[in-house]
């Protein structure tokens, strides 16, 4: 059921081009139920789920279309689902921007190692930067999961990982290598990073709130921990860059429980039809 005041408009225009090789009043469908699927993706998952499903049988060629339904399975915890209209998506774009993604429900679905095979696959110079982030992320996980603790300390240890700056994607990155130093008993440094974390996601709060079409804002803190080398001093400036991320930071907990499918094939809902 969708509201009656949800319309195509509802969905972005990039979105809408998408459904472009629909006839309209399918591609009109179509684009309220992925509004709607976006609509309730935080606040109740599994209708956003049906809502997908409800796309992708009236439009499964179209790789948004597969993509939506991967990102709503995972939500609902159905990995196995996820991995596959992953594959499909990725088939389809011939994009590995959702990769991070794929990485996350390999570990999903209870196979870290091929978690790993799978980052390892492509080369990280090809991502772009809030993908490139992201995949570490994951593949830390999936470390985390074979009990290579200092291995998953390592996969965060990238160029990203740069505590006076913070893009979309540095809350994610400095919380996971926080957490990572807490499994590894090194609590003082997690401590710092739990707090540069909170600083950078607060900067990037307060930029959204005050963006002029300004890019960046500057924001200084002092962190008292005198144990600490790496700490952060007033003369060190957390900068907020407002481009959106375009990859979300997978689980950080270790393995989630697999999903209640595990599909090895690629199969399609049926395409273009009503539903």
């Amino acid at each position: 059921m969708i509201p009656d005041d949800v319309t195509p408009q509802d969905l972005d225009k990039g979105a809408r081009n998408e459904l472009k090789t629909l006839s309209k009043e399918n591609a009109d469908g179509v684009a309220q139920h992925l509004a709607m699927a976006a609509r309730l993706i935080d606040s109740d998952p599994a209708l956003a789920h049906l809502h997908a499903m409800s796309a992708a049988r009236r439009a499964g060629r179209i790789a948004m279309v597969r993509e939506t339904l991967a990102i709503t399975a995972y939500e609902t915890g159905d990995y196995a689902l996820a991995l596959r209209e992953l594959r499909t998506y990725r088939r389809i774009s011939g994009k590995d921007d959702q990769l991070p993604l794929m990485v996350d429900s390999e570990r999903g679905v209870g196979r870290p190692e091929r978690a790993l095979e799978l980052g390892r696959s492509v080369d990280r110079s090809t991502l772009d930067v809030p993908v490139r982030v992201a995949l570490a992320i994951a593949m830390s996980g999936a470390r985390l999961d074979l009990g290579q603790n200092e291995d998953a300390l390592t996969e965060l240890e990238i160029p990203q990982l740069d505590p006076k700056r913070a893009f979309t994607w540095s809350p994610a990155l400095f919380e996971a290598y926080a957490e990572t130093l807490d499994i590894l008993g090194r609590e003082d440094e997690a401590t710092v990073w739990h707090d540069r974390a909170t600083i950078a996601a607060e900067a990037l709060d307060q930029s959204a709130a005050d963006d002029e079409g300004e890019t960046m804002v500057v924001v200084e803190e002092i962190f008292e921990d005198e144990d600490d080398d790496d700490t952060v001093t007033g003369d060190e400036a957390v900068q907020a860059d407002a481009e959106p991320a375009e990859a979300e930071a997978p689980v950080r907990d270790e393995g989630p429980e697999a999903g209640s499918r595990e599909d090895e094939a690629d199969s399609e809902p049926a395409a273009d039809e009503k539903a």
